[in-house]
């Protein structure tokens, strides 16, 4: 394994990173738009604040992790990414502050109406944001982003790839939100809202299924050799995923809930790094390698480097941060707090 094929895989740890936590809190926003009124609704999106309230701006470190290492280790790949999908990237960004904004201004809204305003806004933008970031990948596996940028900045990301990346990433969020809802709903011992959940993320995972299934058709024609890389040298990792998602849909329905987020988890990694996988040694499928994109050595062992360091300073502090929001103490210290 080359220098630059090392930074792009410590690049690829972010996007699964991403993909996992960034998942899961953007797919709250979508039982958040279906969750009812402010009756039916009101305990659901009062576990939707309580669980990502803590952890959502923290999930972001990631996307921005995966575009610094980007732009430093691979510049002219960035460049060409940036050049045809600024669209996309643009309005992510959009949905990523206003969904933000949304979310922190709704718990002090003057009124229900204000209220219900700013949690559509918080809900739509959860749903757009990784439909976009869906589109993206899409552009990029499918061929679209030519080496030199200047790529059509609409059709490069409306294709029939990045229609199935996006729809499956939407759909893949709202699957692992349902699970991870699931399990927390269990852990605050409110019966009701986790059998609701678990009913959510049984129907979602089996769509997400589906549609990933039928999704691989279009993929012969629109994205070669991503099709050859997914049937062939990834395929091990794209059936692994179709079992953990097999088994997760299993533990839920017999109510193994942590053992049904972990095998969430697992599916949705060894299907992104399936996507990763299949794609090498291309950084833009059929018109940049991750050999031509490479930046200076010294700029890549200075990227080496610096992920050693946060991995001991960063890493650590996110994992305590999950572990203190996954105590028992602290659900019961937000139950005393609500009925206080």
């Amino acid at each position: 394994m080359s220098l630059a094929d090392v930074v792009a895989a410590l690049l690829f740890l972010g996007v699964l990173a991403y993909a996992v936590l960034g998942g899961a809190d953007f797919g709250s926003g979508w039982w958040d738009l279906v969750a009812g009124d402010a009756t039916r609704g009101g305990p659901l999106r009062t576990l939707v604040d309580r669980v990502i309230g803590p952890v959502w701006e923290a999930n972001h470190v990631w996307l921005i992790y995966v575009l610094v290492y980007l732009w430093t280790g691979f510049p002219t790949a960035f460049a060409a990414v940036m050049d045809t999908l600024f669209v996309p990237f643009g309005l992510a960004g959009l949905g990523i502050v206003a969904r933000g904004s949304a979310f922190a201004f709704r718990k002090f809204a003057p009124t229900v109406a204000t209220a219900r305003v700013f949690g559509v806004l918080f809900a739509t933008s959860s749903v757009a944001t990784p439909f976009l970031f869906g589109a993206i990948a899409g552009a990029i596996a499918s061929g679209r982003v030519p080496a030199d940028g200047g790529g059509d900045r609409w059709t490069s990301w409306t294709g029939p790839t990045s229609l199935v990346g996006g729809t499956l990433a939407v759909l893949t969020c709202a699957f692992l939100a349902a699970t991870f809802l699931t399990a927390e709903a269990t852990r605050r011992d409110d019966v009701e809202l986790a059998a609701r959940c678990r009913s959510w993320a049984l129907g979602s995972g089996l769509v997400t299924g589906a549609v990933a299934l039928v999704g691989i058709v279009p993929l012969g024609r629109d994205a070669p050799t991503l099709f050859d890389g997914l049937t062939g040298r990834a395929l091990p990792l794209v059936i692994g995923s179709a079992i953990a998602g097999i088994a997760s849909l299993v533990a839920l329905a017999l109510r193994r809930d942590t053992i049904a987020r972990a095998a969430a988890v697992l599916a949705v990694v060894a299907v992104v790094a399936g996507w990763g996988v299949a794609q090498h040694p291309w950084l833009l499928t059929d018109s940049t390698t991750i050999e031509q994109a490479a930046g200076a050595r010294a700029t890549l062992w200075a990227l080496v480097a610096t992920f050693a360091v946060a991995g001991v300073f960063v890493i650590p502090s996110l994992a305590w941060l999950f572990w203190l929001t996954q105590r028992h103490g602290w659900a019961a210290a937000e139950l005393r707090h609500r009925r206080e």
